[in-house]
């Protein structure tokens, strides 16, 4: 009999974070569902890239338990754990500015599967119509393309070993307001084609409105308030509240159910 696949992609019990004498993150809990697009949000500092990067072992827990696919995270399976189970969007992009926009989508191929050139410069091709690029965009380098470009290469490489999960780092940061919805269209577009979870890091109310299937606000170190925006909408949490409903959301309105 074959074993149910896990409810959460991710699971985080208690997890506890800091920096010297400095508690970032304080015996934090989440769950994130699988298949949903869940928007973290939390006031600049407050945490919200050290808890992505600490889920993903880039950042060194103090304690706590981190599930990835009902499968327990270690410092010692990161790497293992990563392969085929999650891609990650940087803030920025982060790609290598001496590769080509080809070669930085291979990268992971590289770094984990043994495949001809032949063979990854398919692949590469295939996830750059995917994100919306031509494939002559392959050939040119960083430094040579608009933000949105830039976003939409280091989603490419996010995608390259096909992963269940993304983790995006405040993926609009950067954009003007047309690129960045036609970001937000892409990302909701690839996760229900590909099947993805989506963990989105990110400060912009019409993300968190119009793609985002819940939304999680972290606060003094823990979620203070999780569910769809409705329901964040209505949170008495003072923080949430002065995020949700201050002049610059006058007009946020949650999206149709």
């Amino acid at each position: 009999m074959q074993e149910s696949a896990p409810q959460f992609a991710i699971s985080v019990r208690d997890l506890v974070v800091g920096f010297g004498t400095h508690v970032v993150i304080d015996h934090l809990s989440l769950d994130v569902r699988r298949g949903e697009i869940l928007g973290l949000v939390g006031a600049s500092g407050g945490g919200k890239s050290v808890l992505m990067r600490t889920i993903i072992g880039l950042i060194p827990r103090r304690s706590g338990v981190i599930e990835v696919m009902g499968a327990a995270i270690t410092q010692d399976r990161v790497t293992q754990m990563a392969a085929g189970r999650w891609g990650i969007l940087f803030q920025q992009g982060a790609l290598f500015s001496s590769l080509t926009v080809r070669q930085n989508v291979q990268f992971p191929l590289r770094e984990n599967l043994v495949l001809s050139q032949a063979l990854m410069d398919e692949i590469a091709t295939a996830k750059l119509e995917m994100v919306g690029l031509a494939p002559e965009d392959g050939d040119k380098f960083p430094s040579e393309l608009s933000g949105g470009m830039t976003k939409r290469v280091a989603l490419a490489r996010a995608l390259a070993l096909d992963p269940a999960i993304v983790f995006l780092d405040e993926p609009t940061s950067g954009l003007d307001p047309i690129a960045a919805g036609d970001f937000d269209v892409l990302i909701k577009t690839l996760q229900k084609t590909l099947g993805l979870t989506v963990f989105m890091v990110t400060h912009d109310l019409a993300s968190l409105n119009t793609v985002c299937d819940r939304v999680a606000a972290l606060a003094d170190g823990k979620i203070v308030a999780i569910g769809p925006m409705r329901e964040l909408l209505q949170s008495e949490h003072p923080w949430v509240r002065a995020y949700f409903h201050g002049k610059r959301s006058l007009m946020l309105q949650p999206k149709a159910s």
